[in-house]
């Protein structure tokens, strides 16, 4: 599979494709899911990652699976560090 280009945060795809669908608040996401309601906020804006712990409670409330929502979050994280400038990294040699 090849890279994608500017994956959308996972955020973005929870509130898009499923809290507006089912007409679901960020109040009412955050009771479901045990935390408060600022941290579903950040998430859904794209100011927190997915955690494990999220992750895992996203799948147990919507039935998918936690590594779907983890890759998505590695997805979006490895894009933006791409974006960034790094040092120059010499390449580890191996002893023979």
């Amino acid at each position: 599979m090849g890279k994608m280009h500017n994956p959308p945060h996972p955020g973005e795809v929870l509130q898009e494709l499923w809290l507006q669908p089912a007409e679901v608040t960020i109040t009412a996401a955050a009771l479901a899911l045990g935390c408060s309601r600022k941290h579903i906020s950040s998430i859904v804006n794209g100011r927190a990652a997915i955690t494990a712990d999220m992750a895992l409670r996203l799948a147990a409330w919507l039935k998918t699976s936690p590594e779907s929502w983890l890759t998505m979050q590695t997805a979006w994280d490895l894009w933006q560090a791409s974006r960034l400038e790094r040092p120059r990294i010499k390449a580890l040699k191996l002893a023979a």
